[in-house]
């Protein structure tokens, strides 16, 4: 039986690593195609629902960014795993939540109103660089997902830009399907950063595209892509009670 276990552990490790090359790969690809540089976009494995021990193998061989959608799953790993890996969260932030969020990432890409712009700000440990933020933008007001409106987005660069521990790098979203034109919701996003990257100096970052869209995020102009299930394949249905 162990040996059994030992033995699917070495296939499911092997097989993150031929996914995630697979997908580093298409994110090279992608560049190329688009004409653009190597390094212009860079890729944020995300790790939810995945073991430390299972993502221990990958980030032992390369340097991987890790996203985390849950705080109370993430803090774990980030205990567990190598303490130079830089992670991001990428999920919906609650208030009550902000402090851990801001004492254990490196990256926030989910921020959407003044007030939890505010508390990270506050939360952030004395000595530690300032936090490195997106602001989360909802393109199609869809009522099952976070995010600013897009109106809302210059008024929110400038609270953030006036908070001394965090830093804003651009923004984020997570867009509706739109089977005709993958692209479309990417250079929605695209063309609203424009203004941003006149007025702030460190505005230089677009979070957009996963595994099912990655390549036309890239050619929109994304700067990082956020993608899963291609590594670590399905995540199993949630659990109904």
């Amino acid at each position: 039986m162990f040996r059994r276990c030992g033995m699917f552990r070495a296939m499911t490790q092997a097989s993150d690593f031929t996914r995630l090359a697979a997908v580093q790969t298409r994110v090279a690809d992608a560049l190329r195609a688009a004409g653009r540089p190597s390094d212009a976009c860079r890729l944020i494995v995300v790790s939810k629902t995945q073991s430390a021990e299972r993502l221990a193998p990958l980030v032992q061989h390369q340097r991987i960014e890790l996203g985390e959608n849950y705080l109370s799953e993430a803090l774990p790993k980030i205990e567990a795993l190598p303490k130079d890996l830089v992670w991001h969260y990428i999920g919906s932030i609650q208030s009550n939540k902000t402090a851990p969020i801001s004492e254990y990432f490196d990256w926030v890409h989910t921020v959407d109103r003044e007030k939890i712009a505010q508390r990270l700000n506050d939360q952030r440990p004395q000595g530690k660089a300032a936090l490195n933020v997106l602001i989360q933008v909802n393109l199609d007001a869809e009522a099952s997902k976070a995010g600013c409106h897009p109106d809302q987005v210059m008024a929110l660069a400038h609270t953030i830009d006036a908070l001394p521990h965090l830093t804003l790098r651009g923004l984020m979203s997570i867009p509706a399907p739109n089977p005709e034109d993958p692209a479309d919701p990417h250079r929605r996003l695209a063309q609203l950063m424009e203004p941003l990257r006149e007025r702030f100096a460190d505005c230089d970052c677009l979070s957009m595209g996963m595994s099912g869209d990655m390549d036309e995020a890239i050619a929109s102009g994304a700067t990082y892509v956020r993608v899963g299930t291609a590594i670590f394949g399905p995540r199993p249905p949630k659990e109904t009670p």
